[in-house]
């Protein structure tokens, strides 16, 4: 999951050496950080967020092929 959510991310921004992802397990979930720089963020986010949106169905749809809950968290 961390490494489809970080080829994700590096393909879609100008800067791809800042993208870092941290995965925190958590009891019932994983929570995927994904971190890019600053000017970056827009082209991870998109317009109302549908990038973001659609960056979170991937990998919710990754995880349930292993039967595992992921919620992604954008942050600076």
């Amino acid at each position: 999951m961390k490494e489809l959510l970080e080829y994700i991310a590096k393909a879609l921004v100008d800067e791809p050496d800042m993208v870092s992802v941290n995965e925190v397990e958590g009891e019932h979930s994983i929570i995927l950080e994904l971190k890019v720089s600053k000017e970056d963020m827009g082209k991870v986010i998109g317009r109302q967020g549908r990038i973001a949106k659609a960056i979170r169905t991937v990998i919710k749809s990754a995880a349930v092929k292993e039967n595992k809950r992921v919620e992604v968290d954008i942050i600076q």
